[in-house]
Formats: structure tokens, C-alpha cells, sequence
């Protein structure tokens, strides 16, 4: 399955496809306006074997006075002005929030970029792929779970569902497209993400 991935980013990526069908909202793309002033960011798309089946890692963020409270996120975030890239950024961000250290070497290829209008971030992932899965620490302050979702789970059309979410200033937006798996939703940014891993894997 890693090897169909590998090949499949080789070519054009679904992209704005695989994004608008699991978009909560209107999402600005290609060269729009609020692209000057995005605060940079990326994730570190995690591939690897738990319990001998290929799977992929999230995390559960913290609850907390924030946009993004609670929600189901890669491990990532915003660029600091030491980072040499985004990719670094990608890297750094999984060994501070899941205690995981990657390699280039494990660097399969970067995803189209997402950005999150309700946190103003452009956020670039980066899909990497590891053969062994060592001992995960969560970084207590910022994340309550890591959880994985096999790939296979991923790939079936019985994964995708819709959920309302309650925004901050209290109006319930219905039907919003989202991933089911166990006792989580997944939505938003992440879920665009997931959207365009899939395509790619069922390619």
C-alpha cells in the first residue's frame, strides 16, 4: 500500500477535488487574497504499522479557549523563524507534540496545502512513512490522544459521515462532512487532508 502511495504522489494530486468534497465550508484556494497574510504551518502525515496493519496517526488536541479545541488534528503547527522549511517544521512539531523523531529519508512527498480561514493558517503536509513505531510520548499541554486509523478503514466509503458542529458564536452548522472511525469525528482541515490521502490510495 505504501508503494501504490509513492507512485500515485508521483503524478498530479486530487488536490482541490479531494478537499471540496469533505469541506465544511467555502475554503479559498490557488492564489487568493488572505494567502499574503496566512501564518505558515505544517503537518507531518504519519504512516506506519501498529498491530501488523498499516495505519495512519492523529492525535486529539486538548480542550482549550481556542478555534481548534478538541478536535482531531496530524501533529504540526505553526513555522518558527528558526525552521530552515516547512518540512522542518513538519518534524520538529511531531517530536515535541507525539515525542516521535523522523527522518528525511522519510520523507515520501508533500500534499496540496489547506487553508483554515476561522485560524487564518496555510497549512502545508508532508507524508512520511515509517517501518517501525516506537514508543509514543503525547506532549501532556497539547495533546489528550493518539489514536490510528488502519488505511484499509480509510479507503472504504463507509468511513465518510456527517456531524453538526457548534461554532464559537454558537450557530450549529448542520451536515458537515466528516470521517467516522471508533468514537471520533473528524473534520475540518484534517479531514481535507485525509480526503486527498485516500484518493491517492485508492488510485
Amino acid at each position: 500500500m505504501i508503494a501504490v502511495l509513492r507512485e500515485a504522489m508521483n503524478s498530479e494530486l486530487p488536490g482541490i477535488q479531494a478537499h471540496l468534497e469533505m469541506s465544511p465550508l467555502r475554503r479559498p484556494h490557488g492564489d487568493f487574497p488572505e494567502r499574503a497574510a496566512a501564518k505558515q504551518s505544517a503537518v507531518a502525515v504519519i504512516l506506519t504499522t501498529h498491530q501488523n496493519n498499516p495505519v495512519i496517526i492523529l492525535t486529539k488536541r486538548n480542550t482549550y479557549n481556542g478555534a481548534h479545541s478538541g478536535q482531531v488534528s496530524f501533529p504540526g503547527g505553526r513555522k518558527d523563524t528558526s525552521d530552515v522549511d516547512l518540512e522542518f517544521t513538519a518534524r520538529r512539531e511531531s517530536e515535541e507534540e507525539i515525542g516521535l523523531t523522523l527522518q528525511t529519508s522519510q520523507l515520501v512527498g508533500a500534499l496540496t496545502e489547506v487553508y483554515i480561514p476561522v485560524s487564518k493558517f496555510l497549512v502545508q503536509p508532508y507524508v512520511y512513512t515509517l517501518s517501525e513505531l516506537p514508543t509514543l510520548k503525547p506532549d501532556v499541554r497539547e495533546v489528550n490522544e493518539i489514536f490510528f486509523i488502519p488505511l484499509e478503514s480509510l479507503k472504504s466509503p463507509t468511513i465518510i459521515s456527517t456531524m453538526d458542529v457548534k461554532a464559537g458564536d454558537g450557530i450549529i452548522y448542520k451536515n458537515i462532512p466528516c470521517f467516522r472511525h471508533e468514537e471520533h469525528q473528524i473534520w475540518g482541515a484534517t479531514a481535507l487532508i485525509l480526503n486527498e490521502l485516500r484518493h491517492l490510495l485508492n488510485r
